[in-house]
């Protein structure tokens, strides 16, 4: 038979996944010999069983039956006994904590027949129907699904006829007013009359938790925290102890250490004459945790035993709910606490200090999701506003700077030294520079995977997508937002990346010590550090030194590079060379692709030739000593060509004035000619390369040049020289066999060997379905999983936010989206494909990530499972995926 049901003797802390995390633990406080009342726990397993069949296990009744006449010789009491009833608590508690997510209703068992019973046994009226209507609510709310405020708007009623506001005021009179107002809720909304029979009460309420298991707001919370669907919830039933029963009784919460600093000491709050969830409530103001010792030495030194108890046994920073009984404490839950980045960072190492785990634990404790919260800067909360509107999350961190709707005036104000904002309907890959520009980018449309979003991300730049609330108007340099609030072209708007919020004006903003220490500024010894500095610095050196995946960045610029060197990266995992056209340069390539014959084709390429050598000396040069990739040139064909629409007006309006320009009329037709329907999939990346004659030609030799010269003045270069958008072995061996013929050619020239890796950007299915034959032509392979996740699922990043990606996240189709984590059953599966059979071509062979997810953490130990032997990512996220590469090495030990 299935055990549905467990005493708490039977259970312990590891087992989280049938007890649920409220009753492991629970179980573990009880087996430790600490002061829990007694109970049982209904398990995980029996909610799946009802949720799957629509109905509880058959088995299970009997069990309860079982154990609820255990709990009743125990407390000497019987559940419906008139004269000393036993009355229970009946509390959800899923494996993964869900903090208020689903309800608790206490008091369970009480009805009309046994609460004058209940009043001679505590001597005290007030208390036994102040516990009835407290049932009534909880029970009605919870279990019959009635609007909360149809039984508040009845208890304000009784008040006011009272002429009070506190709760505290009514008497025994009072409240059986209430109890049988409340009692009338219940029969006008529910359609029945609050169940007698305290047996139906429990089965009742039981049900009603493993129904909430799928309410909306738990839905919503898993999602967000990417919690399974399928675990379930387990039920507590916990013979009830009383904080209402007079000053001498009480509720609290306790953390053993400051959750939001990590720093030791009292925290927790307490408030005399309550129950349950009074203490959060804000029904009355509580006192601070240390004020107990005043009102209840005794109770307040045990809890102080039992908290360093618990702390040392759970080796961890511990979250605690008490109840007072007439000076008797009882504990009623513990859990592992939540706290803080800067807290998680702190209390980690705290506890290697007091010997009770080790730097290994230390760094499975903390996740670079929080290294990237302390990493962002961030607004005083003091002076921030109510704000304008609020959008999505995209990227974190807190920007505040002058509005600009165009990335021309993003540029041009920020080189004149102003901080500005770059607002847009949506942003589109013409906007990089007015992206790198401005201190941030908010958007009308788009969710957290549009192009905003992810380069955002990817330069660190805050950012809110989504804000739909502003009309955006780009022609007229304004947005309207909610009410009728204009902002013009000029005016300050701060957005937080990390809230979502759009405030008018500026805000403050408090920069991130802990990015002053990976740029050197701030070092661990210095006076200025505090304690979160030399936690992280003691976890993130643990990491390198426990890693074995190599960190490398996403850079373009020599500027980039710096930082990312600064911030920890071993090389360069991507550089791509189309971000080294924008702007004024775009010409050159435009000349290049349009050029109809030999010589136009070499006077554009000859023009490119210095300022691509230039780019590459400054970018060999800041990565001195370590590897650098160069992906040749990848975009669409038509991120170089004039929009056809706008070129097709401007023509036909110059012909309408008969003033026709003969060069516009020439470039329609070539645009025209070059036209795609789906530039995305068509004329890019190795197909570029070799229909357009010399293209690929001219940046080997800029890159042989730059090394020649590098070289020769003593620097270590290290070039490794990446094809894009590989599909066939003999698309690479063309490009391979025109890129060694150049750097020969280059060898001769300067008299200095110019050896270089050749390797591929493995993004479409195909090249992970034969990468055996491709491996045997490459010296390495670079995954770029942006593409390679838009080609597996036939979706584009760009277009999905606006139609059905969203519902998709909504419905649970998309636990998260494939763009930000590596969807590790479809494009996963591809890649350790590809792992597998290339390295049996070439065992030697490289293999590295570049897209997106080279700094997601979960994507990490992804990569770190499949074999490969480095991550790419943006400078930004660099230390995240050094902590990331680090906890993946020790997430098994």
């Amino acid at each position: 038979m299935p055990k549905f049901v467990y005493a708490f003797a039977e259970g312990s802390k590891d087992m989280k996944d049938v007890l649920g995390g409220k009753g492991a633990n629970l179980a573990e406080m009880t087996n430790l010999g600490l002061p829990v009342p007694p109970g049982f726990i209904i398990t995980t397993e029996a909610c799946r069983t009802y949720l799957e069949q629509g109905h509880e296990p058959a088995e299970l009744a009997g069990q309860v039956d079982e154990h609820l006449a255990a709990l009743q010789d125990a407390m000497g009491k019987r559940l419906g006994d008139a004269a000393d009833p036993l009355l229970v608590s009946v509390r959800s508690g899923a494996a993964a904590s869900m903090p208020g997510m689903m309800e608790t209703v206490l008091n369970v068992g009480l009805n009309d027949e046994s609460v004058p019973g209940l009043a001679r046994m505590a001597d005290d009226e007030r208390f036994a129907w102040d516990s009835y209507r407290r049932l009534i609510q909880m029970f009605g709310k919870t279990v019959l699904d009635i609007d909360g405020e149809h039984f508040h708007d009845a208890f304000e009623a009784v008040k006011r006829e009272r002429g009070t506001d506190s709760d505290l005021d009514l008497d025994a009179v009072d409240l059986r007013r209430v109890v049988d107002a409340f009692k009338g809720v219940v029969a006008e909304h529910a359609g029945r009359e609050f169940p007698q029979d305290p047996r139906e009460q429990l089965d009742l309420t039981v049900r009603a938790v493993f129904q909430s298991w799928n309410s909306p707001r738990a839905i919503t919370y898993r999602r967000q925290e990417q919690i399974p669907g399928d675990l379930g919830t387990a039920v507590s039933v916990v013979a009830m102890v009383f904080g209402n029963l007079g000053p001498d009784s009480g509720t609290g919460v306790a953390f053993t250490r400051d959750p939001a600093t990590g720093a030791q000491g009292i925290y927790g709050d307490y408030l005399a004459n309550a129950q349950g969830e009074d203490v959060v409530a804000g029904i009355r103001n509580t006192l601070p945790l240390a004020e107990l010792e005043q009102l209840d030495p005794e109770s307040y030194r045990r809890l102080l035993e039992i908290m360093a108890t618990l702390e040392r046994h759970y080796r961890d920073l511990c979250d605690i709910e008490f109840t007072i009984e007439r000076g008797r404490l009882w504990m009623l839950q513990t859990r592992i606490g939540k706290r803080t980045a800067a807290a998680a960072f702190v209390v980690a190492c705290q506890f290697v200090d007091e010997g009770l785990i080790g730097l290994d634990e230390a760094l499975r404790r903390v996740t670079g999701g929080q290294l990237a919260q302390l990493m962002f800067p961030r607004f005083d909360a003091d002076a921030a506003k109510d704000p304008l509107t609020v959008g999505m999350n995209a990227s974190p961190g807190a920007a505040t700077g002058a509005v600009v709707f165009d990335s021309a005036a993003a540029v041009s104000r920020a080189a004149a030294g102003e901080r500005v904002i770059l607002v847009r309907r949506e942003t589109n890959p013409d906007d990089l520079h007015g992206m790198i520009a401005a201190q941030g980018v908010l958007t009308s449309h788009g969710g957290r995977t549009s192009h905003a979003a992810v380069v955002a991300r990817g330069m660190g730049k805050t950012c809110v997508c989504g804000a739909e609330e502003l009309d955006i108007d780009v022609a007229a340099r304004r947005l309207v937002g909610p009410g009728g609030v204009e902002v013009a072209e000029g005016d300050m708007l701060s957005i937080d990346g990390s809230t979502g919020e759009v405030f008018l004006g500026e805000v403050p903003v408090v920069d991130s010590p802990v990015v002053e220490y990976f740029e050197g500024v701030l070092g661990p010894d210095d006076e200025a550090a505090d304690e979160l500095i030399r936690a992280v610095h003691r976890i993130m050196t643990h990491a390198d030194a426990r890693r074995r995946l190599g960190v490398r960045a996403n850079a373009d610029t020599d500027a980039d590079a710096a930082r990312a060197r600064r911030f920890g990266a071993e090389g360069i995992g991507l550089c791509r060379t189309e971000h080294m056209f924008l702007g004024e340069r775009r010409e050159h390539v435009e000349r290049l692709v349009l050029a109809e014959t030999d010589d136009e084709r070499s006077a554009a390429l000859d023009e490119l030739l210095p300022l691509q050598r230039a780019d590459f000396i400054a970018l060999f040069s800041a990565m001195d000593g370590l590897p650098v990739t160069i992906r040749l040139l990848d975009p669409p064909l038509h991120e170089f060509l004039p929009d056809l629409t706008e070129l097709s007006v401007r023509v036909a309006l110059a012909e309408e004035r008969g003033e026709p320009d003969a060069k516009d009329v020439a470039l329609l037709a070539a645009v025209r000619r070059l036209n795609e329907h789906n530039p995305m999939f068509g004329l890019r990346g190795v197909r570029l390369g070799i229909l357009v004659p010399g293209l690929f030609g001219m940046q080997v030799r800029a890159i042989a040049q730059a090394v020649a010269q590098l070289r020769r003045d003593g620097a270590d270069v290290q070039p490794e020289i990446m094809i894009p958008l590989v599909g066939a072995v003999q698309e690479l061996q063309t490009v391979a066999e025109e890129t060694n013929a150049v750097l020969a050619d280059e060898s001769r020239r300067s008299e200095v060997p110019l050896d270089a890796l050749i390797g591929t950007m493995i993004e479409l299915p195909r090249a992970a379905l034969t990468a055996g034959q491709i491996a045997e032509a490459a010296h390495f392979f670079s995954f770029g999983t942006n593409d390679l996740t838009q080609t597996t699922w036939g979706f584009s990043r760009d277009d999905v936010e606006g139609s059905f990606f969203s519902r998709y996240l909504e419905r649970g189709i998309f636990g998260i989206s494939p763009f930000e984590t590596i969807d590790a059953d479809g494009v996963g599966r591809l890649v350790r494909l590809a792992v597998d059979e290339g390295r049996a071509s070439r065992p030697d062979l490289k293999l590295g990530i570049c897209g997106e997810h080279g700094g997601d953490p979960a994507s990490v130990h992804f990569f770190h499972d499949a074999g490969l032997d480095y991550v790419s990512c943006s400078p930004f996220r660099v230390p995240v995926a050094r902590l990331e590469a680090g906890r993946a090495a020790v997430a098994d030990v």
